[in-house]
């Protein structure tokens, strides 16, 4: 199993994002130095509290030349929102900035980003597909035509060429169960959501599991959740409580851009009736006994926390446990310290104790 962090550059009222965007690099550094795999960052617009990420692969680019092994994986370009011949030179030129350490997650994005970016939510379906199809044709072919209904090209070549052959690796995420069928078919690794407990994700995970069995491919989900720990579970909860708390109301804000009825109706005739469900609102009523209790976060001492991931490693098919080690408005030395406590305790008990005291050395 690889050990990742998942950021989402959560953004509470009256912080700077100067200060917000440096300290995340800081911890980018500070991962790369206690041996975690990868860095994933989201790619988001227009909602502070939700994430301030609107240029990921520009922050890769700059990381890369601060860190020396940690790889980089965009959590996902919003697909229908990009020109994927531009996107394609732009995934490619970061590879290379990046020396072969870049991944790219692959999504239609979403619901609340169309309004803002002036796109009918109707389009995000078809233009996610044929953006994928563009994006496959550019790394393929050394120069290829498209006839789609919103993408006509011919005869395009895309330039430069990444470093990996013939593209970084494609993830995607999300919660409709068509997307879990193409990304098994395909073959490509799988974003489960970071707030919904296992009983609700079980379901498309499955379906996921049996495309990529029906065609051949070995399935990698990368499972996200919160994490914070000590020794002490009174301390935790007193440096944690309120943060816990604000990354699920965080994370749920964009909602009420979306509020009313006729909106709703809409969002369920689009392919994304999840948004209207109330799911996301329904989170932030939770305890904080709750939220650790349905291992929406995992919380504890370093023992409690092996024991979960152990129980994770037993559900197969889980490639990556990604962490959340910022997250709701966060303190930058606490999420220093989950990345160190996560490190010291955790990784060694599934990788034997000299490899994470080893990558730290390199």
């Amino acid at each position: 199993m690889r050990f990742g962090i998942y950021c989402e550059l959560q953004t509470p009222p009256g912080k700077p994002h100067y200060d917000m965007t440096w300290e995340i690099m800081r911890q980018i550094e500070h991962a790369d130095e206690c041996g975690f795999d990868v860095y994933s960052v989201i790619d988001h617009h227009f909602f502070q509290n939700f994430s301030i990420s609107a240029n990921p692969l520009a922050m890769f680019a700059a990381a890369a030349q601060r860190t020396g092994r940690i790889r980089f994986r965009t959590a996902l370009h919003t697909l229908p929102l990009e020109n994927p011949m531009r996107l394609a030179g732009m995934i490619a030129e970061t590879d290379i900035l990046t020396n072969g350490r870049l991944e790219c997650g692959l999504g239609r994005g979403h619901a609340w980003l169309f309004g803002p970016s002036s796109l009918p939510l109707e389009e995000s379906r078809p233009r996610y597909n044929e953006a994928i199809d563009i994006l496959e044709l550019a790394f393929t072919k050394e120069k290829f035509s498209y006839d789609g209904r919103y993408y006509k090209v011919k005869d395009v070549t895309i330039v430069p060429h990444p470093v990996q052959k013939p593209h970084p690796k494609f993830y995607t995420g999300g919660t409709s169960d068509i997307t879990y069928q193409m990304a098994g078919e395909k073959g490509w690794g799988m974003f489960v959501p970071p707030l919904l407990p296992w009983h609700v994700l079980e379901a498309p995970v499955n379906i996921y599991k049996k495309a990529c069995a029906a065609h051949g491919h070995e399935p990698d989900i990368v499972y996200i959740r919160p994490v914070y720990i000590d020794e002490d579970e009174k301390q935790i909860r007193r440096e944690v409580e309120q943060a816990l708390h604000n990354f699920l109301a965080f994370n749920a804000s964009p909602v009420e851009s979306l509020q009313s009825e006729e909106k709703k109706a809409e969002l369920r005739a689009k392919g994304y009736g999840f948004y209207a469900s109330g799911a996301l609102e329904s989170l932030t009523k939770l305890t904080y006994d709750e939220i650790v209790e349905q291992e929406i976060g995992f919380i504890g001492t370093p023992e409690k926390v092996i024991r979960q991931v152990e129980a994770l490693q037993q559900k197969g098919g889980i490639g990556e446990l990604a962490i959340v080690s910022n997250f709701g408005g966060l303190e930058h030395w606490k999420s220093i310290k989950t990345q160190h406590m996560f490190a010291k305790h955790v990784i060694p008990a599934f990788r034997g104790k000299t490899t994470v005291r080893q990558a730290a050395a390199d």
